[in-house]
């Protein structure tokens, strides 16, 4: 032992001093770890512990389930209704539990509602009823570009009537007049109803029962109208030429700073004069306007100071031009008569009507061309016709022959704007007249 520790002796000698010291230091550690108590049951030194002060950690966001959340009750679906042959607004409703109160509520809103109660067979008519029966919007298509919808507010009901407008191409026509006007019409590929505006174009200078002519001719600017892509019909003559015994007569469509249409001459003057020459529409005349003509039911001498128009018993008779009714009852041989007044010094007399047009009754004020009776033989007659007087201040004029007064044309100051849409109007015509001539022609 002795040996030993002489041996650990040496060895520390050979060390410097600061490494002996550092060696004694981590020895001394050693030392103290081994000798550590490792009973279990032992208790640990007091450690104290502060509690740190964190920010609230914000609480997770949950997303509403939208099952959960209480849903608001469906809204009422439109139901699509057809109309039947019979059937009325009512008889539609009725099945859905709208009594015929609500239905006259809605009818008697508004004048534009009306139209519900003339509903034609294979029409549609779209609604909303709630579960108490209650109507509360009405959608209805009086025609294929109109819309007219009415809903049921707390004042009550609102009513819109929307347009959609017609996709239009201008086309041209034109045709010789062999035999009728109509034919004419139908050779040049246009209706029925485009050569009735003609006709009316024209009615103020050209009676189409006595003046029309084999020769004359006709050649018409008009618009066809279009609906996604179809075409659906024919709109206004934009412009119409027609010749008639040697006479060369021009209409233009033109539509004023106020919104009004008229048909204006080159001049700008009005096509309308304040007559129309002619009431009942394609009858023949069947006795003129003669001061020493022999009547044919009392064979005597008897002046005959109108003009008989023949034409089927219910050929409506139009008034000549706008003005009062100052008679309309029985007068005599003249059988059913109504007599209008326009302005001062002008009347018209309609005789031997079969009946009067609903509405007809002194003081009534009447529109040019409104159906005021029906062709009959009323009176001292020996047929269907219709006896037509014209008097200036009481005289009797002959109704084929007396200068008609001008309407109102256009205003002074926006005349050269028409000369600039009538001359463009001209230019058109000429475009597709030169291109039928040149068609006919099998230039192409």
């Amino acid at each position: 032992m002795k040996q030993f520790f002489s041996a650990i002796g040496r060895l520390v000698r050979q060390f410097p001093r600061t490494h002996l010291l550092l060696s004694m230091v981590l020895l001394g550690g050693v030392i103290l770890i081994a000798l550590r108590p490792d009973d279990p049951g032992s208790e640990p030194a007091a450690t104290t512990v502060k509690a740190l002060d964190l920010p609230a950690r914000p609480a997770a966001k949950t997303t509403p389930n939208p099952a959960d959340k209480p849903q608001p009750p469906a809204a009422p679906a439109w139901q699509t209704l057809t109309v039947q042959a019979g059937d009325s607004l009512s008889s539609l409703l009725q099945p859905l539990g709208v009594g015929a109160g609500q239905v006259y509520a809605l009818i008697n809103s508004d004048e534009k509602l009306k139209r519900l109660t003339r509903l034609r067979p294979d029409e549609t008519l779209e609604v909303i009823v709630n579960d108490s029966g209650s109507l509360t919007a009405v959608r209805y298509h009086p025609s294929r570009v109109e819309t007219l919808t009415a809903k049921l507010t707390g004042g009550g009901w609102t009513v819109r009537l929307s347009q959609r407008e017609y996709q239009k191409q201008t086309r041209f026509a034109q045709a010789d007049i062999t035999d009728s006007l109509f034919l004419a019409g139908a050779a040049a590929g246009i209706s029925d109803k485009l050569t009735m505006q003609l006709a009316n174009l024209f009615a103020w200078d050209v009676d189409f029962v006595l003046d029309i002519r084999k020769g004359d001719r006709f050649r018409i600017l008009y618009e066809e109208l279009y609906l996604d892509g179809e075409k659906v019909g024919e709109g206004d003559i934009l412009m119409a030429e027609f010749w008639n015994q040697g006479r060369h007569l021009t209409a233009f469509r033109y539509e004023t700073l106020s919104g009004d249409v008229e048909y204006l001459d080159i001049k700008g003057d009005s096509m309308r004069k304040a007559f129309i020459r002619t009431p009942v529409a394609f009858s023949r005349i069947s006795s003129r306007f003669n001061l020493g003509r022999r009547h044919p039911v009392l064979n005597t001498i008897r002046a005959h100071r109108g003009t008989d128009y023949a034409a089927p018993t219910g050929t409506p008779v139009r008034a000549a031009g706008d003005g009062k009714v100052i008679f309309a009852g029985v007068k005599g041989g003249y059988g059913n008569v109504v007599i209008i007044k326009h302005g001062q010094i002008y009347t018209t007399l309609y005789a031997h009507m079969r009946n009067f047009a609903k509405g007809i009754r002194v003081g009534k004020r009447v529109k040019q061309s409104q159906t005021i009776g029906y062709v009959g033989t009323s009176g001292l007659s020996t047929g269907p016709h219709l006896h037509y007087e014209f008097r200036i201040n009481g005289v009797h004029r002959n109704p084929q022959t007396v200068p008609l007064p001008k309407a109102r044309g256009v205003n002074d100051n926006e005349r050269a704007e028409f000369l600039i849409a009538a001359n463009r109007l001209k230019a058109q015509m000429t475009l597709f007249a030169e291109a039928a001539t040149l068609a006919s022609s099998n230039v192409f």
